[in-house]
């Protein structure tokens, strides 16, 4: 009798417990980006990052300026943090960015054909590129699926300033907004 008492008492509680449900979102909000620029006027090491909150102003920078070492990088946005950097040695054609728990890759579709990247996350992947061949101030996706994300610079031929309209579905996690970003920006801008 005392067996049927526990098995109807675990048998009751189970109905009562609510289910788990999985992690959806992702830990950090998605903010959509508003804009980069430089922090300094004299060199492109140094990002400030604007978001649709006020709050969540971030930052990018090169984590070995000394070295003069441009294949590692970190970002902050709020409190999500992250690295960006060079997939291989020697060979600029796949970037990498990691946080939140999120992994992003970046591929030249084309080989040293440095304005048209496929990007992805492993569930969603884009295609960015300039509007035009021989300009590098003006990006581009456009997906039916992801939705739109554009960089341009807010004024002609002047890099240190850009305008970012982050219209990605809230589904795409913040290290591929970053990496969409930075590839726009290192591929835009000199070395210095």
């Amino acid at each position: 009798m005392k067996r049927l008492q526990i098995l109807f008492f675990i048998i009751s509680i189970s109905f009562a417990l609510p289910a788990q449900t999985p992690l959806t979102k992702p830990l950090v909000d998605t903010a959509a980006l508003t804009g980069m620029a430089t922090r300094w006027n004299d060199s492109f090491a140094e990002w400030d990052i604007f978001t649709t909150e006020t709050e969540s102003r971030g930052e990018l920078r090169l984590t070995s300026v000394a070295q003069d070492d441009w294949s590692r990088w970190q970002y902050r946005i709020g409190e999500g943090v992250g690295t960006i950097r060079q997939k291989w040695p020697d060979n600029p054609n796949e970037w990498e960015a990691r946080g939140d728990n999120a992994i992003a890759t970046a591929r030249t579709i084309f080989r040293n054909n440095f304005r048209e990247w496929r990007v992805t996350d492993g569930t969603h992947t884009v295609t960015l590129r300039t509007r035009y061949q021989n300009l590098a101030e003006d990006w581009a996706i456009g997906s039916e699926r992801h939705g739109w994300f554009e960089m341009y610079t807010a004024y002609e031929g002047d890099l240190r300033d850009w305008i970012v309209v982050d219209e990605l579905s809230d589904e795409v996690p913040l290290p591929m907004r970053m990496l969409l970003g930075f590839l726009v920006v290192y591929h835009s801008t000199p070395k210095l």
